[in-house]
């Protein structure tokens, strides 16, 4: 006898269906209600919410009216309801803002945006969904269209003739140009076209593609789940863009100045002596470092908030003994939290609830480090606050910053992560793994740095993180994941940096050297170079491959990486000025030369280069065996770092880089403030600053400024006022050069007695100063004021009192 099952459909063969997608079709009503504009087509509609005059937010619904609440990546002081003006024609509504109009079709539902001139903007075609919840849109890209953002992802910098996925992909192998999703999601597109640029933030913590690749004359935005919720950032230039994103989503929390230094990590130090031993050989070989790094095997058999009481018996003590050097420790936390009735955190987190689980109750396990693992509920703020309280554990211990790591999350299983149908609890509105996923690494982190924040009571924790979505940037710094000891990752490592920094990601970079593979001598000395100038500095290597710490190749490589991490410690006020301007504007540490010089077509795809800030060009040599390499020179006029030679920009040149030298131009007129070498950040050595005036001219018309900010470097005083801003300028004249120095602002007091002025390769030969005499080198270095040239690089050395009036300097050319 057979029953039913035997008529089982998919014994009956495959039923074809085709699955049709539905459009709003017309407008067919709409209305204003509480500050949003609300319309209706046949079959579904957009909500439209003005921010200000520079962005709005659209989000489709499907015959009802949407939940407008918003994910945890945007700050929602910055989500507040504006009104505007609205026009109703026969075929359009027309939303006019003091800089743009936003044009509704009501036949197609189209959505157009023009500047006041009545250029376009931005054209939305088509909005579609599928009855399985999936959402697809369509915007025209032009001839000239040039696509940079999208935060971690591979191949060059400008994504035109690109498509990415975005989902949280522990991705150990391979690390290729066409990988479509890495460990971070940041959908974020910025769009430029001509002299105008925008950006499109799709926020949908699900499955997401944008694709630039397919259809020649336009490009796609789709979701696999969850609402389409798009926000329009108005441009004209990208550099609005990207402030007005930050702004959204929030900016970069200023690190502790430790944090900015030289980072050392292996997978693994494997017990207390190595470590002890680490920190003693770069403290007795003067190579500066502020962190060491515990990888995963200096836990109780890979048990988060443990040490393992055989390899690391005494972790107090080790880590009071390191702070005397210096040095810190950022140990690895996981989410994973092994299964083991006896281990306290599991059985916490069983009895209170705390764990990922079915819909039915039953608790989500997968196979992670620790063998059989429960993973913490990070959407559910009463376990972010749990998970946050247990790092009291780490800071009981003295330290003061989390690396996390595994929280895509990564599961040992086919697919790579939690299953799609596990609950997130969210605060009362469930959502499954499918609707959440990218955002789980980012509440972690969340979770850890809130917890730390509260523990360190007024010192500026540090986490780093894998795994993100938008908004991590106000929690942890980021670190591009396992790469590859590979020529080619070093050089993909440039534009994948560059756009995080265009997609809000301030703090990030590399692994120095690579993690996987074996390094070589030149590798290690190319990449070291480079990566000192990155925000985020660590070298890092994997298990069973050869040593990278700065010593492992001779004496040669050694005495070079020693004076390319040391140039980041001299370089630490400039590098802390610019964490300073991310936390105030968003703008990235380094950036693509495109952000600068927006109208310069040779730099739509250029990234083998970058700038430091503003004004500092670095070229790393990323090929082996090379000792020269083309660079492009923006307009202006350029200034070698290292001999000082002019250069014009707008044009090609090769450069000579022997392997100890990595080229770097400055801009002339631009100022860099350097400090003194240090072997850790907050080392208490004598203080100066040293403003160092390139190019500087005795002419009528000359300019260049600075702004110092200064702070104790690791506290949140800063935000109760305590900090400084000290304002320097110089203007030529006929014949001289004034520089002028004042506080803008004084309510912190760095401890010194005098600052320098340093005029590099001026366009002039200095023959008088007011008021000072020209003294020796010996002199300056005791303390003197005066003046003198250092015989060295051929700079003029000017020494006066840091006093809290200021002053000015006046510096008459020879005639």
């Amino acid at each position: 006898m057979e029953s039913s099952e035997a008529i089982r459909p998919e014994k009956m063969g495959p039923i074809v269906m085709k699955e049709t997608w539905n459009t709003p079709g017309s407008l067919v009503t709409w209305e204003r209600a509480d500050n949003i504009y609300i319309c209706r087509g046949e079959r579904g509609g957009i909500v439209i919410v003005f921010l200000n005059d520079e962005m709005f937010r659209m989000k489709v619904f499907q015959n009802r009216i949407p939940d407008l609440t918003t994910t945890a990546a945007i700050m929602l002081e910055s989500c507040v309801p504006h009104l505007f003006p609205v026009e109703e024609t026969e075929e359009q509504l027309i939303f006019t803002t003091s800089t743009i109009r936003l044009i509704l079709d009501k036949h197609s539902f189209g959505i157009k945006v023009e500047n006041m001139t009545g250029k376009v903007i931005m054209q939305q075609n088509l909005i579609s969904w599928s009855p399985r919840g999936a959402s697809h849109t369509e915007y025209d890209m032009q001839s000239e269209s040039h696509f940079y953002g999208l935060g971690e992802k591979s191949s060059f910098l400008d994504k035109r003739g690109e498509h990415y996925t975005n989902w949280n992909t522990d991705v150990f192998a391979p690390h290729l140009p066409e990988i479509e999703a890495l460990y971070v999601t940041i959908p974020l597109l910025i769009h430029m076209h001509g002299d105008l640029s925008y950006g499109l933030f799709l926020d949908n913590t699900g499955r997401s593609d944008f694709d630039m690749r397919s259809h020649g004359v336009a490009f796609t935005i789709g979701c696999d789940t969850g609402a389409y919720d798009v926000y329009f950032i108005n441009g004209p230039e990208m550099k609005d863009v990207v402030k007005r994103y930050t702004a959204l989503t929030g900016r970069i929390a200023l690190p502790p100045k430790w944090s900015i230094g030289y980072h050392q990590s292996r997978y693994s130090y494997m017990n207390q002596q190595e470590v002890l031993q680490l920190a003693r050989t770069f403290r007795e070989k003067k190579i500066p470092c502020d962190v060491i790094y515990l990888d995963i095997h200096y836990m109780d058999e890979y048990r988060v908030f443990t040490f393992d009481p055989v390899n690391f018996p005494e972790p107090q003590k080790m880590i009071a003994e390191l702070a005397e050097l210096g040095v810190r420790i950022v140990p690895i936390v996981d989410p994973g939290v092994k299964k083991d009735p006896k281990f306290k955190v599991y059985k916490e987190g069983v009895l209170d609830k705390h764990f990922c689980s079915r819909l039915e109750g039953d608790i989500f396990f997968g196979e992670v480090w620790p063998g059989i693992s429960a993973f913490p509920d990070f959407s559910d703020s009463r376990t972010s606050e749990w998970w946050g309280d247990l790092h009291k554990y780490y800071t009981d211990l003295g330290i003061q910053g989390i690396w996390n790591d595994m929280n895509e999350p990564a599961v040992f299983n086919e697919s790579k992560t939690m299953d799609l149908d596990v609950m997130h609890f969210n605060n009362g509105r469930p959502v499954t793994h499918e609707e959440y996923h990218n955002l789980y690494g980012m509440m972690m982190s969340k979770a850890t740095y809130e917890g730390m924040a509260e523990h360190l009571q007024g010192e500026r924790p540090f986490v780093l993180t894998r795994a993100g979505y938008a908004g991590i940037q106000r929690y942890a710094a980021v670190w591009t994941g396992d790469n590859r000891s590979f020529w080619e990752h070093m050089a993909m490592a440039i534009p994948m940096t560059l756009n995080m920094g265009l997609s809000g990601l301030a703090f990030a970079g590399p692994d120095i050297g690579g993690f996987a593979h074996h390094t070589s001598a030149q590798l290690l000395v190319r990449w070291t170079q480079m990566g000192v100038f990155f925000p985020y500095c660590r070298n890092h290597s994997s298990i069973g491959t050869m040593r990278q710490e700065p010593w492992s190749f001779g004496e040669e490589v050694e005495n070079i990486l020693r004076e390319f991490i040391g140039l980041r410690y001299r370089w630490m006020p400039h590098l802390y000025n610019l964490f300073h301007e991310a936390e105030d504007c968003g703008l990235p540490v380094i950036r693509p030369l495109i952000l600068e010089y927006p109208r310069d077509p040779h730099l739509t795809n250029l990234c083998d280069q970058f700038l430091l800030g503003e004004n500092v060009l670095v070229a790393p040599v990323y090929r082996p065996d090379t000792d020269h390499r083309s660079i492009y020179l923006p307009e202006g006029c350029w200034i070698d770092y290292w001999d000082g030679a002019v250069q014009e920009g707008g044009r090609h040149i090769l450069d000579a880089a022997p392997l100890h030298i990595m080229p770097m131009y400055v801009k002339a007129g631009t100022f860099v403030a350097e400090g003194p070498l240090k072997q850790y950040a907050q080392e208490e050595v004598e203080e100066m600053v040293t403003f160092h005036l390139y190019g500087a001219e005795a002419r009528k018309g000359f300019e260049a400024g600075y702004t110092l900010y200064e702070d104790d470097g690791h506290s949140f005083n800063y935000r109760k006022g305590s900090y400084s801003e000290l304002v320097v300028t110089a203007a030529g004249e006929a014949g001289c050069l004034k520089i002028n120095w004042t506080y803008a602002y004084r309510e912190y007091e760095p401890e010194r007695e005098r600052l320098r002025f340093a005029l590099c390769y001026p366009f002039f030969q200095p023959a008088r100063i007011s008021g000072l005499s020209e003294i020796s080198m010996e002199q300056l270095e005791e303390g003197q004021q005066g003046w003198g040239r250092n015989g060295k690089n051929g700079a003029i050395i000017v020494q006066v009192q840091d006093v809290s009036e200021g002053g000015q300097l006046v510096i008459e050319a020879e005639e």
